[in-house]
């Protein structure tokens, strides 16, 4: 199938990659040109493991290509992708500006010049996270903008893909969510998908639209109610780890997402939570489980950092060394990490801070914040340091030479806001050992 994925972040770069390894003719448009520009010429903007490989084989075998021209790409596709972003505004809505922009431009390709609808059938797709009910407004803005009713149909077809994990998550998917009310965009998309023979769920508009909040706020409760479990095991002296272990071999429960923390970050679960909160408060409910998964969330980088102070007494002058700036593991992704949090507060207490993180490189955020210097490795980030903070659990963290680490820090003191390295070890080491739910 032709197809055009509009919006080249990191949803529509990867859905984009992925379909065109599945053997369609794949055109990614965004209206950054020094994007288009830098995609065109090899050049990745975003790190997830084995993206650039598959971007870089399927420009070479012709199927996917990159434009900042919407009509004419969109006027020769099948299936049209919406792939932009949906920021949260202040009060926790999701700005959808871009999505109806999107769909004017739609809208204005497939008119024509001329005035009359175009001939050709298309699908079109809402791959943005969005508020339930964008389905219908697209298709009035559509309608609204000369196209005729009988010549497209919107489909919401939610994305579940982990960054750090994506590709594999597009191409062995749990379920793939189709929303439509026409019979001829299922088919249309079904066999879009045909190659993955994965579990296809086939519901209304709106039930797709809310499946994808509804997924990431139960994914968000689950952190934040095993750290909340965490927080109460401090006060009564067991172990958040033997705790989540026993729960997560319930089968009703499963032992994913139950890892105590610093909590959650990422372009995602904040978003999420906060549009699910905003919607059912518009609908006249108050959503008191969900507002507490965001307080909880909230409240955690908070108690990490008065752990610190609680320790170190004042923080003034102290030198301390942060490893992990990512929100998780296998990502440069920076978009409300707890490291940020971590920092912000550090850094209001007087302290120095220095940093390592494998990926990220691009310093710019954390400038604005004070942030004195990042290290090449983690060793060079622990030189005359008072206390290590570990707040991405990075794989190499684990593998750290925790003698070598001892003798370049003044202080003996490990913060561990992932619960990833071996408490024992770091004791036998020398280390005076702080970690959630210990």
């Amino acid at each position: 199938m032709k197809i055009s994925v509009i919006g080249s972040g990191y949803v529509g770069l990867v859905t984009g990659a992925c379909l065109a390894e599945l053997g369609h003719q794949v055109t990614c448009v965004d209206v950054d040109k020094l994007k288009i520009k830098l995609l065109s010429s090899g050049k990745i903007p975003i790190f997830e493991p084995g993206l650039e490989e598959l971007v870089l084989r399927n420009v070479s075998q012709d199927r996917l290509a990159f434009s900042s021209a919407i009509a004419s790409t969109v006027k020769k596709s099948e299936v049209i992708f919406i792939a932009v972003g949906t920021p949260s505004r202040a009060d926790g809505e999701a700005d959808v500006s871009a999505v109806e922009s999107v769909a004017k431009e739609i809208a204005k390709a497939i008119k024509g010049p001329s005035g009359k609808a175009g001939a050709a059938y298309k699908v079109i797709v809402n791959k943005s996270t969005v508020p339930v009910g964008m389905g219908d407004i697209v298709t009035k803005l559509l309608i609204k903008n000369g196209v005729a009713k009988n010549r497209f149909a919107v489909v919401s077809n939610p994305e579940f893909l982990r960054e750090g994990s994506a590709l594999d998550d597009f191409m062995h998917p749990d379920r793939i969510v189709i929303g439509a009310q026409d019979k001829r965009a299922y088919e249309v998309i079904t066999e879009l998908y045909r190659p993955l023979n994965a579990h296809i769920i086939f519901t209304s508009i709106k039930s797709a639209e809310l499946i994808k909040y509804a997924s990431n706020a139960f994914l968000a409760t689950k952190i934040s109610f095993i750290n909340e479990i965490a927080n109460v095991c401090e006060r009564v002296g067991s172990d958040v780890s033997e705790v989540a272990d026993a729960v997560g071999l319930d089968k009703r429960i499963g032992r994913a997402f139950l890892s105590a923390g610093l909590g959650w970050g990422g372009s995602c679960f904040p978003k999420d939570v906060s549009a699910l909160i905003h919607l059912a408060r518009a609908k006249g409910y108050n959503p008191e489980i969900l507002e507490s998964v965001l307080n909880v969330n909230q409240a955690q980088v908070e108690m990490f950092v008065g752990k610190i102070k609680k320790t170190l007494k004042n923080l003034n002058g102290k030198v301390i060394t942060v490893l992990g700036l990512s929100f998780k593991p296998n990502t440069d992704d920076l978009r409300e990490a707890p490291s940020l949090k971590v920092i912000e507060l550090l850094l209001s207490e007087g302290a120095k801070l220095k940093a390592y993180d494998p990926i990220v490189k691009n310093v710019d955020q954390l400038k604005n914040k004070g942030m004195i210097s990042l290290a090449d490795d983690p060793y060079e980030a622990l030189q005359g340091s008072q206390a290590l903070v570990i707040v991405t659990e990075w794989p190499e963290f684990t593998e750290l030479d925790l003698k070598k680490a001892k003798q370049l820090m003044q202080k003996p003191y490990v913060f561990d806001g992932r619960n990833t390295l071996n408490a024992k070890r770091v004791k036998e080491a020398g280390f005076k050992y702080f970690g959630i739910g210990k």
